[in-house]
């Protein structure tokens, strides 16, 4: 597989291992990833591993950008003979009611699909985490199903709630904490993304797959969901 460096940062490298959304990349990300961690290697800030790609922020006064690069090479060469161990399933409930699913009847509408369609399509796949995004917790899930498929609304939301259920393009994901965005939102889950509780303060993490629980307006108030 041919890989590209890039300079990020002045002080950050960057690695891609392809352009698209593909679980074959996603799980050599993975496997550079681990062996990067294991290596430990002094200098080195932090590892972010993303979609398709894996970038390393370092200590400029230890290292250039060529060594940094020839060190990851290293890395992933080394990482072919890992395995990865199974992935961690993770269940989420959501409660998709109207009051919660901003956008249920808008997107059902734009796909001439019934509502209890669009959330039929929504609980049936078992998603992958691909990255972990803007805000901590939140994690970049894929692929929805393609009937699914949406853009993001064309006038941003100045706050979505906090736990919101949300898809665009092919992609789903939670909203950690209330803040603004885009993402057409389906429903809402009492589970915590973010807590000081969590590994790396966040409920999933990169490699972990996801599957999505319809449950009742009254399992979410009991769970500690907040309308």
């Amino acid at each position: 597989m041919s890989r590209r460096y890039a300079i990020a940062s002045e002080s950050s490298a960057i690695v891609y291992f392809g352009t698209t959304i593909d679980p074959l990349i996603s799980q050599e990300v993975q496997k550079a990833y681990q062996a990067l961690k294991a290596k430990n290697q002094e200098g080195f800030y932090e590892i972010i591993p993303s979609y398709a790609s894996l970038m390393v922020s370092y200590d400029v006064m230890r290292f250039d950008f060529d060594t940094v690069c020839e060190i990851i090479e290293n890395s992933i060469h080394q990482a072919e003979a890992l395995t990865l161990s199974e992935p961690k399933i993770i269940t989420i409930p959501v409660y998709y009611g109207r009051e919660v699913g901003l956008d249920l009847e808008l997107l059902a509408q734009e796909k001439n699909l019934s509502v209890e369609e669009i959330i039929a399509l929504h609980v049936k796949g078992l998603y992958t985490v691909y990255a972990i995004g803007f805000a901590p917790g939140f994690a970049y899930l894929g692929e929805i199903d393609e009937r699914l498929a949406t853009p993001r609304l064309a006038s941003p939301r100045k706050a979505v709630p906090k736990g919101s259920v949300s898809i665009a393009d092919r992609q789903t994901a939670v909203y950690p904490t209330q803040s603004p965005g885009g993402w057409k939102v389906l429903g809402r889950t009492p589970t915590a993304m973010f807590d000081a509780s969590y590994e790396g303060l966040s409920l999933l993490h990169v490699g972990d797959h996801v599957r999505y629980e319809s449950i009742s307006k009254e399992e979410f108030l009991k769970l500690g969901g907040e309308l």
